[in-house]
């Protein structure tokens, strides 16, 4: 695939490890890594307690909740917590730390160093809070532009900065990202820096110590902040999670960027389709070979990172110091580019080949320095030495990528090598003697790994014996598999009335557990720094060109369609609302589902009328409903759309109206609406026909076989339930054949035609399940 210029890759399919490359033309040129089993604190702001106030150190131990308690030095103290009495202004330097701080007392605290090895995390109580332009320096008035932009930017960049409302206990610092801003976006990153920082003033204020106030965002959004530049043309992401949350973050910090952001579906592992798997696997090497044939190799210690370059196989320049001046520039690129992606920091010692011409030696640290120039730690430079080194520091952003993947060695201690078979006998000899000398020895026993007991037994028998003879002790080998070199176990035995005594004298197989916090963190959900932003709107689908010319030519718009979508929903919640169960006698009951009519109709109606619902004709009995409601209130009279209801009920199939009513309750009532006196009202002729045509259609739901109705002999029947009269209801219902007839005997008396008496006790319908 063509690979574009530059790529931002963001690696989150798996919940460990999260990684984020920077790609240039398929070279790896910046590489994050964090592991969920090391997560950073740098930068994060706790509520802690001092526990302990060093006088001989100036310092001050404080619990944050850590596996170590934090160190904050005496210039790490802002003059808000120092003691009543003591002058603010004063100088740090003239002042003990014993005199302006005191044990158990609680302070606001940012991580501003990792914890290394067994030395505590560094805190400060001096806040700074990073944006994507900006920081805020919300209690001190300091401020500035980076250092990394030249005098004429920085001198433009501070005018700007002069046009912020910032207030006087405050300070702002322009990032290298702001060079290029313009006063609207500096001030909308103030502002999100502004209400950041309230949250987390106000939830310190009433959080007991020790507690997490303040989390910095994931990998992936710190990456997009601190990381992304302009000329980056494309961001992919693996995780659909991730996909949408950073999405989220570039359309809030960058608008208009977000197109960048794509997910990447692929069946090959991102940064393999890519062709930087293979460059990421060899940041755990030792040694990195060069294109000219030369190495460089990177060993760090305790207390630097010691780089040699080797000419190795380089033998193509015509004299020695060219090979040398080659090697070493090719060597300058490559350390500057190692760096980065390895994020190795503090003091680093480079010993280059040696090179007679001096000016070769200024050429390799112009080279050095240049390739130093994008990365975004401060770099110190110090000058090739008459011994051929060079000296430089890099600031230590986060813990390096042999920190955070990489532990240390359970058989070598971390030392990188072990001793050989021959040393190790003799040492074992040696403790040996030392312990039968010490004497009350009767028998130790000696406990090696196998290649050890094997030589001291075809070796060194002899001197075992000897030493047996000369110090009156039992000296027992034994050879244990599961030990390699270096460990072993000495054990002292004796007897002691009529009872075996054991007691270790030394055991170097027990692995030193890791130290644990003293207290937990209470359950606090902390102010998180990079908040996800509320997700885009969604875009309204817009019709296609045939569908605009269907709904020009026809008069319907979509607008039209979501506006009547939106008042039918109304009006089904209006009337589910209306239809709750109400309490009745002290129970709930169901409204009976049969539709009242007018009074002078309820009062000749009997129970036996009560009919049942059938959930399949639910929705059009809402519908049937609202269109009712809708004629009430716009003062129509049901009778008015009997022709409207008739032409609709011819054009329904009759399976969708399903009813309870039996053939005699239909009988019945066709009685009762022929001896009621009808109404004088004009009645149309088409009525008339169309009237007389309903009634002489045989009833299809009363001669349905009666073996298929029949209710179950085990279930009780309900007791019917009186109608409630009710003279504002409308007898709109399309479903109720009851009403229907009434209504048809109004206009004009039917004869009620005759039922057969095997049909007459049948259930039509079985009950709807409610």
């Amino acid at each position: 695939m063509n690979t574009p210029k530059k790529l931002m890759l963001i690696n989150a399919n798996h919940d460990e490890e999260s990684r984020v490359a920077i790609v240039e033309d398929g070279y790896l040129h910046e590489l994050d890594i964090e592991s969920s089993s090391k997560a950073l604190t740098k930068s994060n702001i706790y509520r802690g307690k001092i526990t302990k106030v060093e006088a001989s150190l100036q310092a001050a131990f404080v619990e944050y909740g850590a596996a170590r308690q934090g160190f904050l030095s005496l210039s790490e103290i802002h003059p808000d917590y120092w003691k009543d009495g003591v002058d603010k202004t004063a100088n740090t330097r003239n002042l003990s730390i014993q005199d302006i701080l005191q044990p158990k007392q609680e302070i606001l605290v940012q991580v501003v160093k990792e914890e290394r090895g067994n030395k505590g995390a560094a805190l400060t109580t001096q806040i700074s809070l990073a944006g994507r332009y900006l920081v805020l320096s919300p209690n001190t008035t300091r401020g500035g532009v980076s250092r990394k932009l030249s005098d004429e930017e920085r001198r433009s960049m501070k005018e700007i900065l002069t046009q912020l409302e910032v207030p006087d206990n405050m300070g702002l610092i322009i990032r290298t990202a702001g060079k290029d801003q313009n006063l609207e976006a500096l001030q909308r990153d103030y502002q999100y820096l502004r209400r950041l920082w309230d949250e987390i003033r106000i939830k310190s204020e009433t959080t007991p110590s020790p507690a997490l106030i303040y989390l910095e965002g994931d990998l992936a959004t710190r990456a997009i902040r601190d990381h992304f530049s302009e000329d980056v043309q494309e961001i992919w992401v693996d995780n659909h999670e991730v996909y949408t949350r950073t999405k989220a973050f570039v359309h809030a910090v960058l608008p208009g960027k977000e197109k960048l952001v794509k997910l990447y579906r692929g069946k090959k592992p991102l940064f393999r389709n890519h062709g930087i798997e293979q460059q990421c696997e060899e940041i755990h090497d030792r040694e990195i070979r060069l294109p000219s044939g030369g190495s460089i190799v990177l060993d760090p210690t305790e207390a630097l990172t010691a780089i040699d370059i080797n000419s190795s196989r380089a033998t193509k320049g015509k004299h020695i110091d060219d090979t040398a001046l080659a090697i070493n520039l090719e060597a300058a690129e490559e350390i500057a580019r190692q760096l980065r992606i390895r994020d190795i920091g503090g003091l680093i010692v480079i010993d280059f080949i040696d090179m007679a011409n001096r000016k070769h030696g200024q050429q390799v640290e112009e080279v050095l320095r240049k390739a130093c120039k994008g990365d975004k730690a401060r770099i110190q430079f110090a000058r090739i030495s008459r011994f051929g080194l060079l000296e430089m520091s890099r600031q230590r952003l986060h813990p390096s990528v042999r920190e955070s993947t990489t532990e240390g060695c359970p058989r070598c201690q971390g030392r990188g090598s072990i001793r050989t078979v021959e040393s190790m006998a003799l040492q074992m000899l040696t403790r040996m003697e030392d312990w039968a000398e010490a004497g009350k020895q009767p028998t130790l026993v000696v406990q090696v790994p196998s290649d050890t007991g094997e030589y001291l037994m075809n070796n060194k028998r002899d001197n075992i014996a000897r030493m047996e003879e000369n110090y009156e002790v039992q000296i027992t080998l034994q050879i244990r598999p599961d030990l390699d070199i270096p460990h072993y176990r000495i054990e002292r035995q004796w007897s002691e009335n009529n009872q075996q005594r054991v007691e270790v004298l030394e055991d170097t197989s027990k692995r030193v557990k890791p130290p644990r916090a003293n207290r937990k963190l209470k359950p606090v959900k902390p102010v998180v720094g990079i908040p996800t932003p509320p997700p885009e709107p969604v875009e309204e689908k817009k019709d296609g060109p045939l569908k605009t010319l269907i709904n020009i030519i026809t008069g319907k718009t979509r607008k039209e369609k979501l506006q009547q979508q939106a008042a039918e929903e109304e009006q089904r919640q209006k009337l589910e609302a209306a239809k709750k169960p109400r309490r009745r006698g002290g129970r709930n009951r169901r409204r009976s589902s049969g539709r009242t009519a007018n009074s002078e109709s309820n009062s000749n109606q009997t129970a036996a009328t009560t009919q049942k619902k059938d959930t399949k004709a639910k929705p059009q009995r809402q519908k049937q409903e609202a269109v009712a409601e809708n004629n009430a209130n716009n003062g129509e009279a049901p009778g008015g759309e009997a022709k409207k209801r008739r032409r609709r009920r011819r054009r329904r199939p009759s399976g969708n109206r399903e009813t309870a009513t039996t053939s005699e309750q239909v009988q019945g009532k066709a009685t009762e609406q022929q001896s009621q006196p009808s109404e004088n009202k004009p009645v149309d002729k088409h009525d008339q026909k169309q009237t007389a045509t309903q009634n002489k259609e045989p009833d299809r739901k009363t001669d349905q076989p009666e073996t298929a109705a029949k209710k179950p002999a085990s279930r009780r029947p309900r007791r019917a339930r009186k109608p409630v009269e009710n003279k504002e209801s409308k007898p709109n219902s399309e479903n109720k054949p009851a009403v229907e007839n009434k209504s048809n005997a109004e206009n004009k008396p039917a004869k009620a035609k005759a039922t057969p008496k095997s049909e007459q006790a049948s259930v039509v319908a079985a009950p709807a399940s409610e």
